[in-house]
C-alpha cells in the first residue's frame, strides 16, 4: 500500500493561521461534521452542547505545558544559548535541544534568570540533543515557571502576553512541550454545563513532545516514523469509557493526543483499562479505530501526522473537503485556532 503525502496537501493563506486566541475561549468557530456523509454545518464551540447526549463522554488531555524554552548565557565568557526543554530523565535531569549547539560540549555550564537556574551538559547524544543536569535554589518547576518561556509552535510569531492562554482550564500534569490545543477551547462555565446536562467527563494524561510539530519528510507516508510520547490511562477513566459504551453512550476524545492515548491502549492491549507507557502509534487511513466515537479537533497542518489521523477518523474525501470549506469560510488554523466536531 502506498499513501503519498502530497494527497495529504491543501493551500492556506498565510493569513489565516491564527496568531493570537479568541476571547473568550468558547467563542471560537467550530465546524461540525458528521463523518458518515460529510454533511457540515457553521456553529461557535459554546454551541458544543446541542451536538451531544445525556449519556455521552468527553475525555480530556490534562497535560499541562512547561515554559520550556530557556534563553541564557555560558558562563565561561556570558556568550549567547537557548534552550528547549524535551523530556525530564531524572531528578533536574533533562534531555533538551540547545542552539548554538557547537557552544554546548559535554561539561560546558550556563546559566539562566541570572543564576535562578544552572545547567551543565552531561552528554551529546547522537541526535544532536543534549542531556543536562539543572542546579537551583528550592523546586525546579517553580524557578522553571520564574524563568521559562512558553515554547510557541513556530508558525506564531506574535508574543503571548498571557501564558495561561496556552494552558487548558483543566491542565494540572506537567509535562508537555506543546499543548494539546483543542483543549483551549472550554472555560469552567462550559464544562459544569455539560455535566449539569448528564454529559461526562474523564481525563487522560499524555505529554505532548516537540515531535508532534515535525514535518513528514518521506513521500510515502508508510516510511515516516512517528515520535513516541509518555500516556497514562487512570482506572477511573477507563471504568468510565467501559460504562459509557456498555450503556450505549459515546466516547468523544478531545483532541488527536487523547484519540492516540486511547486508541494505544486499545490496540496494544485490546481492552480499555489502566495502562501507563509511551506510544508511537501512527493513525493514517486505512486505521479501524477500537474505542473513539467521536473527535473534536482543530484544523492541522497540511502534509502533518494530524490531519492523515483525522483523516483516518471521518473519511479522506470528507477531510480533504472540510479543510476546502474552512479555508473558504475564513475559519483560523492551528493551535489558536477553530475547531472541528466530527461525529
Amino acid at each position: 500500500m502506498e499513501l503519498l503525502k502530497s494527497d495529504f496537501y491543501y493551500d492556506l493563506p498565510e493569513e489565516l493561521i491564527a496568531q493570537h486566541p479568541v476571547e473568550p475561549r468558547n467563542a471560537s468557530r467550530m465546524m461540525c461534521v458528521d463523518r458518515r456523509t460529510g454533511a457540515l454545518s457553521h456553529q461557535h464551540f459554546y454551541n458544543l452542547c446541542e451536538h451531544l447526549k445525556e449519556g455521552d463522554l468527553l475525555v480530556m488531555n490534562d497535560s499541562r505545558v512547561i515554559p520550556a524554552r530557556l534563553y541564557g548565557e555560558k558562563i565561561e565568557n556570558g556568550t549567547f544559548i537557548e534552550f528547549l526543554l524535551l523530556e525530564q530523565k531524572g531528578d533536574k535531569l533533562w534531555e533538551i535541544i540547545c542552539r548554538p549547539g557547537k557552544k554546548a560540549k559535554v561539561g560546558t555550564r550556563f546559566s539562566f534568570g541570572g543564576g535562578r537556574l544552572i545547567a551543565e551538559v552531561k552528554e551529546v547524544k547522537d541526535d544532536g540533543n543534549r542531556i543536562v543536569q539543572f542546579e537551583c535554589d528550592g523546586n525546579f518547576f517553580t524557578a522553571l515557571e520564574d524563568v521559562g518561556q512558553m515554547p510557541l509552535p513556530p508558525y506564531i510569531t506574535e508574543k503571548l502576553e498571557d501564558k495561561e492562554r496556552y494552558q487548558t482550564v483543566y491542565s494540572k500534569e506537567l509535562g508537555s512541550a506543546a499543548a494539546p490545543t483543542a483543549g483551549l477551547h472550554f472555560t469552567p462555565e462550559m464544562l459544569d454545563e455539560l455535566r449539569s446536562r448528564g454529559i461526562k467527563t474523564a481525563f487522560v494524561t499524555l505529554h505532548v513532545g516537540l515531535g508532534t510539530f515535525r514535518p513528514v519528510k518521506e513521500d510515502n507516508v508508510l516510511d515516516h516514523k512517528m515520535h513516541s510520547e509518555h500516556y497514562y490511562l487512570p482506572k477511573d477513566t477507563a471504568d468510565l469509557i467501559n460504562e459509557t459504551k456498555a450503556n450505549g453512550g459515546r466516547v468523544i476524545a478531545v483532541g488527536t493526543t487523547t484519540c492516540r492515548t486511547l486508541e494505544s491502549v486499545a490496540t496494544f492491549y485490546k481492552e480499555i483499562a489502566e495502562h501507563e507507557g509511551y506510544t508511537d502509534i501512527f493513525i493514517y487511513p486505512s486505521y479501524e479505530f477500537k474505542c473513539i466515537d467521536g473527535l473534536i479537533t482543530n484544523f492541522h497542518l497540511p502534509e502533518s501526522t494530524l490531519i492523515m489521523l483525522v483523516s483516518a477518523f471521518m473519511g479522506y474525501d470528507n477531510t480533504m473537503n472540510a479543510y476546502k470549506e474552512a479555508v473558504k469560510e475564513r475559519y483560523r488554523f492551528f493551535s489558536f485556532g477553530d475547531c472541528m466536531c466530527i461525529l
